[in-house]
């Protein structure tokens, strides 16, 4: 009946604020009844309606307010409530993998989000879909090119790219973080698509950035009241207070864009006959002209669309911390490269051959992850049925949070988290620790653990590696040639990045500089 009334416009004004109240407070009894006999996790205890939605820090990074709240309330596990909704945050490794992993048959469904689900789009993303047939035919699809193995075969154009990156940073004055974004979504548009990237201002790169903008800002839990009284989403885009409406609006139209323009680039391609070798021409290929295809190619269109989100994304921000922390601690930097050197030498630059002579360099890599989580808070789960943990009473249609932040930046288990020491991951004798594999929590856990994660670390590997071993990296300069201190702060959202900063970058020497001149660099 309301949401009947609600899609009137004369009416919406007068009813919409009652609508609002009545479905929040019957929201808000219907939990209170429910959960009133359980023992639930604890928690700050929250305001009347709102729940803790105000208690979450205006600049974002929520994360560290709930590791801040697990230590208050002495527990790995606490319990919030925005608008009367169960939200449940895992700040220790061990809940999220006796949760997520040991319970995965109830904790591999994913929340039902209105403003990312259905506003902005990302819903037809196969990380965002709910946990049965669908998602596993999708994820299928998608580990078959982007497994373990498989990303062996994508080494030859993620050096490419990492080289050429190379150059580019040379030449870009200080703003480098466009070039790494350029060179991650050369690697996975070619590989997928078989794209080619401009060097600046590629308007797929930029379409794209403007989809993952928009998830960034929208999937952690807490970011729109809408997610809690859906019927908000009937407020025309008009109306005081939707501007969420306005902005979800702009942002869905990236996101179909993102989707659309590389497939449909592909298909004009191969009808010209000038398609480039990729994943999403082989799929295609492979279909019978004869027959209606239409729900392949909607396969083939939203698995290979979901790649970008999640092999080059995560990529760029790994990289732009790997940048901050090299120009932050340039005692690293220098230990990073005199390993390079006795391993590999200075007459070539290291190759994925030379990975595992390198430890250090791969505790580095897992130190940034560490240090900089790319997503402090892996995807919300749902919990499918009511379950106790510990003692504690955990509600059926829970959002459940792994907090990727407070696993990796727990004091006993990481001394001084914030600060960059890749020595960490390093054993006695030298080798890479199995430690290092902690770092892996920003990926997520159990069955919905990011499938693209094998290619983001490929290709971040490889382009440390190479970095390290032709470049220095240094402070930037303002327009009076003074050195500018980066912030250590990191943008709110789902996906984290730095806040902007800029870095010089030199050869190291003449031989480095020899390499990256040489007429066979790219052979």
């Amino acid at each position: 009946m309301v949401s009947g009334i609600l899609t009137m416009p004369s009416q919406l004004s007068d009813v919409l604020p009652t609508a609002v109240l009545v479905g929040l407070i019957t929201l808000v009894a219907y939990y209170a009844r429910r959960n009133k006999q359980y023992r639930l996790p604890p928690g700050p205890k929250g305001l009347p309606i709102v729940g803790n939605a105000w208690d979450l820090p205006a600049e974002g990074c929520e994360w560290v307010a709930y590791q801040r709240w697990g230590k208050q309330y002495d527990s790995d596990v606490i319990f919030l409530r925005f608008f009367g909704a169960p939200v449940v945050v895992l700040n220790s490794a061990k809940a999220a993998l006796d949760l997520f992993e040991k319970r995965s048959t109830i904790y591999s469904d994913r929340q039902h989000q209105v403003m990312l689900h259905d506003i902005v789009g990302w819903g037809k993303n196969f990380a965002f879909l709910h946990y049965g047939d669908e998602w596993r035919t999708h994820r299928k699809l998608f580990h078959q090119h982007f497994n373990q193995n498989m990303v062996h075969k994508y080494q030859e154009q993620m050096t490419h790219e990492s080289k050429k990156l190379l150059q580019h940073l040379l030449a870009c004055q200080g703003d480098f973080m466009p070039c790494i974004r350029t060179m991650a979504a050369a690697v996975i548009l070619g590989i997928t698509f078989g794209m080619e990237v401009q060097p600046e201002n590629d308007p797929y790169v930029n379409t794209a950035e403007k989809a993952m903008h928009a998830m960034a800002m929208v999937t952690n839990p807490g970011s729109y009241m809408v997610d809690y009284v859906p019927s908000l989403r009937y407020l025309p885009r008009w109306a005081p207070g939707a501007q969420f409406k306005r902005d979800g609006a702009e942002w869905a139209a990236a996101v179909t864009t993102a989707y659309e323009m590389p497939y449909q680039f592909v298909k004009r391609s191969m009808a010209n006959g000038t398609a480039l070798p990729s994943i999403t021409s082989s799929l295609l290929s492979k279909l019978d002209e004869g027959k209606d295809n239409s729900r392949e190619e909607y396969l083939i269109r939203h698995v290979t669309g979901t790649a970008y989100v999640a092999g080059a994304d995560t990529t760029v921000s790994a990289l732009e911390f790997f940048v901050l922390a090299m120009v932050l601690y340039p005692e690293v930097q220098k230990t990073a490269q005199e390993h390079i050197d006795r391993v590999v030498g200075k007459e070539r630059l290291p190759t994925f051959e030379d990975r595992k002579s390198l430890p250090y360099i791969s505790a580095l890599m897992h130190e940034v992850l560490r240090w900089r989580p790319v997503t402090p808070l892996v995807a919300s789960h749902r919990s499918m049925v009511d379950d106790e943990y510990e003692g504690y009473h955990i509600p059926a249609g829970s959002m459940v949070v792994g907090n990727a932040w407070a696993m990796l930046h727990n004091e006993e288990r990481f001394p001084n988290p914030e600060n960059f020491d890749p020595m960490r991951f390093i054993t006695p004798d030298g080798q890479l620790s199995e430690g290092a594999a902690d770092a892996m929590a920003c990926f997520g856990f159990g069955r919905r653990i990011c499938p693209g994660r094998h290619f983001a670390l490929e290709s971040t590997w490889v382009t440390i590696a190479q970095v390290l071993a032709a470049l220095n990296i240094g402070k930037g300069v303002d327009e009076h040639g003074k050195l500018i201190e980066p912030k250590r702060d990191c943008t709110p959202g789902f996906l984290i990045h730095p806040q902007p900063f800029k870095a010089i970058f030199k050869p190291r020497s003449a031989a480095a500089s020899a390499i990256l001149q040489s007429p066979t660099f790219f052979d």
